[in-house]
């Protein structure tokens, strides 16, 4: 955990300026390092999708020591032993996927937090140096660590309003992708009045005193979401990154195709 980094990712959110960061999903932690590198406020790890495993968490996680780049780690669910474990080996924070009731967040926020706020157990790993700092890491843990809901379902935006009552919960993130799928509009971005309700669901976490981020699918986009009033905006996937990239210098050279799944030559 760095203290540091996290206060200065929330001075810049009470000053409602918006934060930027990439999610990162390939396993080459040389992406992290790039990211510190230029200065980024923040950086997703995502182990609910794709391949990452722990080892890969880990590696990502150390190009972000004594640097300004708060570094979270998606879990693939509601899980105490898998937050506890994203913890002790030093992210700043966890971001639980599928949140849908005020009870699975403050199951979230006890599994993040140490006694009596919460229900963490203590480990002697990389958070705790390896044991021989245990009593400071506790000491400020409770109070820093970032525990990031994502509200995307009809069932989570329903609630969001008693969602955003439970302490210990600074940020929410949105999926519209998963929010479109509950809705009857599977494999789109934003479904037909997906992208009304993604700006309600914002309205209301702001008018709570509550932040709120979402990836951007472009520049564009980017510049429509610091209007909706997304503050942890996400500048997309590094693989997505990747790929746009090099579409685009396919284009430029008169070669623009689309990512072949199905192996067709």
């Amino acid at each position: 955990m760095n203290p540091k980094a996290i206060q200065h990712l929330r001075r810049k959110l009470a000053a409602d300026q918006a934060v930027y960061g990439i999610w990162v999903t390939l396993e080459s932690a040389s992406i992290t390092e790039m990211a510190v590198a230029l200065g980024l406020d923040w950086v997703i790890i995502d182990a609910e999708h794709g391949h990452l495993d722990w080892h890969d968490v880990l590696e990502h996680l150390r190009t972000t020591v004594r640097s300004s780049t708060v570094v979270l780690v998606r879990l693939a669910e509601l899980n105490c032993g898998l937050i506890k474990r994203a913890l002790d080996i030093g992210a700043d924070g966890v971001v639980i996927p599928w949140i849908e009731t005020p009870e699975q967040l403050e199951q979230a926020v006890a599994f993040s937090k140490y006694p009596p706020q919460g229900i963490r157990g203590c480990g002697g790993e990389r958070a705790t140096g390896w044991g021989t700092r245990l009593a400071e890491h506790v000491d400020y843990a409770n109070d820093h660590v970032l525990v990031v809901p994502i509200v995307e379902s009809v069932k989570g935006s329903e609630n969001i309003e008693q969602l955003c009552q439970v302490p210990g919960v600074e940020i929410f993130y949105q999926g519209p992708a998963d929010f479109s799928s509950t809705a009857g509009y599977a494999g789109q971005w934003e479904g037909p009045g997906i992208a009304e309700k993604v700006v309600a669901i914002t309205n209301t976490i702001r008018a709570a005193g509550k932040n709120c981020g979402v990836i951007a699918t472009g520049p564009e986009n980017l510049t429509l979401r610091q209007e909706q009033g997304f503050r942890m905006i996400g500048l997309g996937l590094d693989a997505s990154l990747l790929l746009r990239s090099i579409r685009n210098m396919l284009a430029a050279a008169g070669q623009d195709r689309e990512v072949n799944t199905l192996f067709e030559i």
